[in-house]
């Protein structure tokens, strides 16, 4: 079993999900630290510009978004699945459209200006003006939902839920979770942080049970692990081997070419290296740096541009 090492900070809703499906796993874990804002200098050690949180390490290999990490914890531990075969198709394409829109609204909800007080209030003045200006910079270019549009698209679908759950299923597809149900848990886990408005939840007691399933799953087992530490097993250690033959799928940048990858949506800090492997649905850039030495940076293709450097 390799050694997993999760990235993350206590209140980011991405990360929630990785460690709820590390917890629906039963798998073991360093767990770091880090800041929830910039800088980040040994994030950046390791993924050469991607800040997104979470991000999760096993050895030099370094695995960006939560559609990937979530695919590479499933090959770890194949059981319980996230994607069992007689929903597979239908968990992943619901997981891909919550976190992308499902996300937004509950982002757009638990941040109105009540939301946002009540969830960092214990936040110095100066670190909650640094914060805002920082997610600023972090979304600039990518569209806001509004606030009445995140309300309604919330009450419609949470409505739907509701009236799905009535038949007694405990999970969003039937009698077991997938990953489904993480995707379209963690932006509501992001509203129940903000008190002063996480009690619209409420109007569908269906879901909050449902919720309560959810969370039951727990974090896993963690242990802490300090930033620098991870980068020195990062140094030391060795990437995994490559996908066989049957996994390539050629794209748009020749192997061995140097690019940049980037999401799509916000947060498009490129990450630049050789790409060393184009996989169905996965790049791997490898870079190196002076301090975590050479890596390989994972990417999902879905949600990122690739580009010639």
């Amino acid at each position: 079993m390799p050694e997993i090492i999760l990235h993350h900070y206590a209140e980011s809703p991405f990360a929630e999900k990785i460690r709820l499906i590390l917890g629906f796993k039963r798998l073991g874990y360093r767990s770091v630290s880090v800041p929830m804002m910039l800088p980040k200098p040994d994030v950046i050690a390791l993924t050469g510009g991607y800040r997104r949180a979470p991000t999760m390490q096993i050895g030099s290999d370094i695995y960006c978004d939560t559609a990937l990490i979530a695919e590479v914890l499933e090959r770890i531990r194949p059981e319980p699945s996230l994607y069992p075969q007689t929903h597979a198709a239908t968990a992943r394409i619901l997981a891909a459209w919550a976190d992308q829109h499902w996300f937004a609204a509950g982002v757009g909800f638990a941040m109105q200006p009540e939301g946002f007080s009540s969830m960092f209030g214990h936040y110095s003045a100066e670190h909650r003006a640094a914060f805002v200006e920082d997610r600023k910079a972090f979304r600039k270019g990518a569209p806001r939902m509004a606030l009445h549009v995140a309300t309604g698209l919330l009450s419609d679908h949470l409505g739907q839920f509701e009236r799905q759950f009535s038949d007694r299923r405990p999970f969003l597809l039937g009698s077991g979770a997938t990953i489904a149900d993480f995707s379209f848990f963690h932006p509501l886990w992001f509203i129940q942080r903000a008190t002063a408005v996480a009690g619209f939840l409420s109007a569908w007691p269906s879901v909050g049970q449902w919720m309560q399933r959810v969370a039951a799953f727990g974090h896993g087992a963690p242990t802490p692990l300090e930033s620098s530490e991870a980068i020195a097993i990062a140094r030391k250690g060795a990437t995994e081997a490559l996908a066989a033959e049957s996994n390539r799928a050629p794209g748009p940048c020749p192997v061995g070419s140097s690019v940049t990858v980037a999401p799509t949506d916000y947060g498009i800090d490129p990450v630049a290296g050789e790409l060393v492997a184009e996989l169905t649905n996965e790049w791997v850039v490898r870079r190196t740096d002076s301090r975590a030495g050479t890596v390989h940076v994972h990417f999902p293709r879905t949600g990122y541009r690739i580009d010639s450097a």
